[in-house]
């Protein structure tokens, strides 16, 4: 009995030092400018863009009252072979980084997101991108601007070394993950089950990230 009081006691612990951190980035981004920034205001076909300077911020941790269901699509990655929700059965982990080609923020996380991803052993944590405003090729889409914009993704995730896998927006990932996104970059943390267990808004540097990524690792 005292064994499993103290088990609980730690379990709390961890969930509030999670709770903590989330709640730190979301005051971080709030006061507005540097790794805190989001891009959002005038609409793009699947995000929103800022004032020039602005920023918001906000994370939740869903915990018991978060996201019961588990989360379910079919996507292609940039080489175009096909990407399901299973892939989050992969590791016990992921972070997906949802940015836009003209998002700064975005941009300049990216460095430190991809040297992230190669600093953790794929079975605990792996990293995906979602690339808010560059569409899937599918049938009824004009495909010579559609791969325009593919070739400006890839060569902007080549120039900022974010060799991890990303995802051209669909249907399927609009419904699942982005229905509510209002702002780039917005971050999801999934877990092996698929379910989310967080969300934050807005960009944060590497040390930033690897205190969070730690602590919902030691929760898992």
């Amino acid at each position: 009995m005292v064994d499993r009081k103290k088990k609980m006691l730690r379990r709390n612990g961890c969930l509030a030092a999670v709770c903590a951190l989330l709640l730190a980035g979301m005051l971080s981004g709030c006061a507005g400018g540097g790794d805190g920034g989001a891009q959002s205001g005038a609409p793009s076909e699947n995000a929103q863009q800022a004032e020039s300077g602005g920023s918001q911020a906000e994370a939740a941790q869903d915990g018991e009252e978060g996201q019961e269901a588990s989360v379910s699509f079919e996507a292609r990655d940039m080489e175009g072979n096909a990407v399901t929700a299973d892939i989050f059965g992969q590791s016990r982990l992921t972070m997906v980084n949802v940015w836009a080609t003209y998002c700064n923020p975005c941009l300049s996380e990216m460095p430190d997101l991809g040297e992230l991803a190669g600093e953790y052993d794929t079975a605990d944590f792996q990293l995906i991108g979602i690339i808010s405003d560059v569409p899937e090729i599918v049938k009824g889409v004009d495909e010579e601007k559609a791969e325009k914009a593919m070739e400006e993704a890839r060569s902007l995730i080549e120039m900022t070394e974010a060799s991890y896998t990303h995802l051209p927006i669909n249907a399927s990932l609009q419904k699942a993950l982005l229905a509510d996104v209002t702002a780039v970059p917005t971050t999801f943390f999934v877990d092996g089950e698929g379910k989310v267990l967080g969300t934050v808004v807005g960009a944060r540097d590497k040390e930033s990230w690897k205190e969070l990524i730690d602590a919902l690792l030691a929760e898992l």
